[in-house]
């Protein structure tokens, strides 16, 4: 099931990787009038039978997996079944494309598949094999084409597949869990003259000899080792291989190597080693490259100026330098990209101003400048950007008047607060030192982002604001000196997203016109002075994902809801630190339905948040209060702590199978702890201290294996504490002001007299339809590897800022 998931969480990618593939309307097609042998039709129908998932399992993904096996019946000719080509006497099955079709198992070397002698072509792509490459594909004699990638292939890699003579394209991609040794390796090498492809991102080949790719095949155009493990230096060979036009070695951080100073390979249309150990200055003869489209040198050491024969690459489109030790000044000459439609340059130690000549790069709708140590003023010849999207100019040290359309987040800018010109949507002056009111000529305009977070700005609210509600998509006013009541000015609230006041001076109650904003997801009002009892009429929200009410004066019970699905989409529940009380009932915990189930549509790796904003909370997590930066959806977390709350621990919270922190410190709880919150198999925080909690230590509590923090201190706990797994990496804090607990790590020995048993050991077992371990499978398997595989395969061709949206890391876990 958990590979089925991964097939979907990779199919997002499936336009990336073949994005280039050159293929032809007749390479795959299929051909009614042609007849196949009866052999060749039995040896496809068992292959069948063998690999497809059974019906019930595969149903569900009919509309996703191109269901190119339901048109493979006995007893019709195999020529005409999809994803089956035969030669042009339609005797011989001599192309074969199952990628994506929802197949499993061993491939073992005596697999019909190998009856199929005359195959030229074998694509069986995003399948779920979870078995080690058969050595029966070496018996495929004229294959031209093999593409394995993204099947869960495992193990090593066989030499047999080094007769392949005739292969001029090989596709390992995508399957982490395969590894190539250097003996392999130098086989390949030496047999596949006539390779012109070649792909291996993620594959294992951190035992591979990099002198092995010495004498690679000169016909080769594209070579793809992204997330391999490869370290030592890099010959200088690859970069001179006469045909080559893709090179792609992102993310292989041990990896070394400098770009030769001549004789570079003049075809090369893509050149990317972001993410590696390269190092060295840059040769003018980079300019050698004419056809360049694609350069890639981000998170490397590279140093020294940016070389004026940049301007000389004019095919190019995408630019990236960020993360680099470049210094001095940009060069006026990059303003002959005509073509540049991408350029990140930012966290380097560039200097000097922004040349006027900027201003000619009409084609760039992605620019970033942040974190270098520009100064000067903007030129307005940036007003002929008219398909700039986005502009971050954060991090350096400008002057002078402020900016239209841009970003101008982290800088040295003070002052009373500027109002942008009209035609702006977008205006984040976040991190600056910005003082004073903000004034009511904001409210005239049609803004759809206003982040003015982190400065020293005071005053009220103004209510005009609610003028914008029409527009606004997020309203981030954290971290300043607002004071006074909020008022109520949503009553038009159609787009607003994202709502943080946190860290201001609020008081008064919220405003209950917030009901209006239909598609709220993160709402934070926390470190105010709210006097407010709890909003039950937040529930009406039906993307409520985040709610954020801690260090304020709320007051009185949480118990009144309608309905047991309030607040279905909440992940982040932060009520911390007010004047709660009463019992904890189980018809809100049981409201949380995110918490509880996943989609399995939906297993995929997120960010609460569009591309254009990305969402940020503070949080205690794991005892310590940290900024998340990017809310993934699959962090959540409930504290309720620093509250008034009393009885029992509701048993309804083991049904929060989804739950990764839960404190409830500092409370008035009683009675005995829940087995039931063993559970919570992907818990990873738990502290239930300065409570009132008495009984045993559940032994349900040991199944926890993702918990790092437990934290039981100051209640009236008994017993021996229980052993093995996490429980025995907690220290004696974890424990502390229990006299009656006993046992490691606590230098009280146990008696052999057994404590009173819990009286939540024989609870039943909460479960729910979609099972937590195949969850754990997608996550394992497919969340990283499925976002990263997008930008990483580097025929996809796409720009590297989508890299930088979605916080990809690299393949090597």
């Amino acid at each position: 099931m958990g590979c089925l998931i991964i097939c979907l969480s990779q199919l997002f990618f499936l336009v990336f990787l073949w994005h280039s593939q050159p293929t032809s309307s007749s390479s795959f097609s299929s051909s009614s009038t042609l007849s196949c042998s009866q052999e060749q039709s039995s040896a496809l129908l068992k292959f069948k039978q063998l690999h497809s998932y059974p019906t019930s399992s595969s149903s569900k993904y009919s509309d996703d997996c191109d269901q190119k096996k339901e048109s493979w019946k006995e007893g019709r000719d195999c020529c005409s079944w999809d994803g089956v080509t035969c030669d042009t006497m339609g005797r011989d099955v001599i192309g074969l494309d199952l990628s994506c079709s929802e197949l499993q198992g061993t491939i073992h070397s005596n697999s019909s598949l190998f009856l199929l002698p005359n195959l030229q072509q074998l694509n069986l792509a995003f399948n779920c094999f979870s078995s080690p490459i058969s050595s029966g594909f070496g018996q495929f004699a004229k294959l031209e084409k093999l593409d394995l990638s993204s099947s869960q292939f495992s193990g090593q890699v066989p030499h047999e597949l080094s007769k392949l003579s005739k292969l001029s394209s090989l596709d390992h991609s995508g399957n982490k869990q395969v590894s190539l040794n250097t003996s392999v390796m130098r086989r390949l090498v030496q047999n596949l003259t006539k390779l012109r492809e070649l792909r291996l991102d993620g594959v294992q080949m951190s035992l591979v000899l990099l002198d092995s790719l010495m004498n690679l095949s000169s016909s080769l155009t594209v070579l793809s080792l992204n997330g391999c493990g490869l370290h030592g230096n890099l010959l200088y060979n690859i970069f001179r291989l006469p045909n080559l036009r893709e090179l792609s070695l992102i993310c292989n951080p041990e990896l070394r190597g400098a770009f030769p100073t001549t004789n570079w390979s003049n075809p090369l249309m893509f050149l990317d080693v972001s993410t590696t150990g390269f190092s060295g200055p840059l040769s003018n003869s980079i300019d050698n490259l004419k056809f360049l489209n694609h350069l890639g040198l981000s998170q490397c050491n590279f140093n020294g100026l940016i070389p004026a024969s940049f301007g000389n690459l004019t095919q190019i489109t995408e630019l990236d330098l960020s993360g680099n030790n470049f210094v001095g000044e940009l060069p006026s000459s990059l303003s002959n990209l005509k073509n540049l439609s991408f350029l990140n340059l930012r966290c380097n130690k560039l200097s000097g101003s922004i040349p006027e000549s900027f201003g000619n790069l009409t084609k760039v709708t992605y620019c970033y400048l942040s974190s270098n140590s520009f100064i000067g003023h903007i030129p307005s010849s940036l007003s002929n950007l008219k398909d700039l999207t986005f502009l971050d100019l954060g991090g350096n040290n400008f002057e002078g008047e402020n900016l239209e359309n841009l970003d101008l987040h982290a800088n040295f800018l003070q002052g009373t607060f500027p109002v942008p010109p009209s035609s702006v949507v977008f205006f984040s002056i976040s991190n600056n030192k910005l003082t004073g009111e903000i004034p009511s000529s904001i409210c005239n305009l049609t803004l759809q982002i206003l982040d003015i977070s982190f400065n020293n700005l005071t005053g009220m609210i103004p209510r005009c604001l609610g003028y914008l509600s029409d527009f606004l998509l997020v309203m981030d006013f954290r971290t300043n000196r607002f004071h006074g009541t909020i008022p109520e000015m949503f009553a038009k609230c159609k787009s607003l997203r994202t709502l943080v006041f946190n860290h201001n001076q609020l008081e008064g109650s919220l405003p209950q016109s917030l009901v209006n904003c239909k598609k709220l997801e993160v709402l934070d009002f926390g470190n105010n002075k709210i006097t407010d009892s709890f909003p039950y009429w937040l529930e009406a929200l039906p993307k409520l994902q985040v709610l954020v009410l801690r260090c304020n004066r709320f007051y009185g019970q949480i118990e009144d809801f309608k309905t047991n699905s309030s607040f279905a989409m909440l992940r982040i529940i932060d009520l911390s630190q007010n004047n709660f009380m009463g019992h904890l009932t189980s018809n809100f915990f049981e409201g949380l339905k995110a918490i509880k189930t996943v989609n399995e549509n939906e297993v995929s790796l997120k960010y609460i948040g569009e591309d254009y904003y990305q969402d940020s909370v503070m949080v205690v997590w794991k005892g310590h209060e940290r900024m998340l930066e990017r809310i993934l959806t699959i962090f959540t977390t409930i504290d309720l702590s620093c509250n008034k709350f009393h009885g029992k621990i509701p048993k309804v919270l083991g049904k929060l199978q989804f739950l990764r922190e839960l404190n409830l410190s500092h409370n008035s709880l009683t009675g005995y702890i829940p087995s039931s919150l063993g559970n919570l198999l992907l818990l990873e925080s738990l502290d239930l201290s300065s409570n009132m909690l008495n009984g045993s230590i559940p032994m349900q509590l040991t199944s926890l294996t993702f918990l790092a923090v437990l934290n039981l201190s100051q209640n009236k706990l008994i017993g021996p504490i229980p052993q093995g797994l996490q429980f025995n990496t907690f220290q004696n804090n974890s424990y502390i002001g229990n006299k009656g607990l006993c046992g490691f790590p606590l230098s009280k020995k146990c008696r052999i007299v057994e404590p009173p048993s819990s009286e939540e050991d024989n609870d039943l077992k909460f479960t729910s339809g979609f099972g937590w371990k195949a969850v754990m499978m997608g996550y394992g398997c497919g969340f990283v590897y499925g976002i990263a595989m997008g930008y990483l395969v580097s025929k996809s061709r796409k720009p590297q800022w989508l890299v930088s949206l979605v916080g990809i890391s690299c393949f090597q876990v």
